[in-house]
């Protein structure tokens, strides 16, 4: 079973409909326990980092995360993929989850329309799991005004927007991905990313 964490922030319907169309099991919860027996883990999310971190903490949710995604795959998306970054910087500074290195703060895109709204071509960087049997020119569907900068080392795919290169999908060579952009609303290819994220499941 994946559990869709519903903590109050997101699109988690579009997510759990996309997981039925696949054919993968998946729940809507909030229960701590529920989330430690799932066999994997989507943090989805829409809004702003420290609300979302607020609404993580008030469910006692955040020390749940940290310990359960270094034991089975774990895929943030949008806002949940911001989440999972040491800080943020969306109208204060905030603590993030820390699974992977890096902060999220304004997208700055020269003579662009902020927020970052529509489908752009994924640049991909290195092998991952997620990124595996996509069309040779993968597009995706994006909303967004922050973005997460984060090394190299963990960023698996970008896109191009004027002369900011955003991460579209990080990848801790481990367990832990994110997902800026939103798989569910992003037609064969997004679809074809979480089933690779299903085909994680032991």
């Amino acid at each position: 079973m994946i559990a869709i964490i519903d903590y109050g922030a997101g699109n988690i319907f579009s997510v759990k409909n996309a997981l039925d169309y696949l054919g993968l099991p998946g729940k809507l919860t909030a229960n701590p326990e529920e989330i430690r027996k799932a066999d994997a883990i989507i943090l989805p999310g829409v809004g702003a980092f420290p609300k979302a971190m607020q609404m993580l903490q008030e469910r006692g949710l955040v020390e749940v995360i940290q310990n359960e995604s270094h034991k089975k795959p774990f895929l943030g998306i949008c806002l949940g993929m911001q989440l999972i970054f040491e800080k943020g910087y969306e109208f204060e500074e905030c603590d993030g989850l820390g699974l992977v290195p890096g902060s999220v703060k304004k997208i700055v895109a020269p003579g662009m329309v902020i927020p970052h709204m529509g489908w752009n071509k994924l640049e991909i960087q290195f092998d991952c799991p997620l990124l595996q049997n996509l069309p040779e020119e993968a597009y995706v569907y994006f909303v967004h005004s922050y973005q997460a900068y984060t090394p190299d080392a963990y960023l698996a795919a970008y896109v191009e927007y004027s002369d900011a290169k955003i991460p579209a999908m990080v990848y801790d060579g481990k367990t832990v991905y994110g997902a800026q952009f939103h798989p569910e609303k992003s037609g064969e290819t997004g679809l074809q990313i979480l089933r690779n994220f299903g085909g994680l499941i032991e």
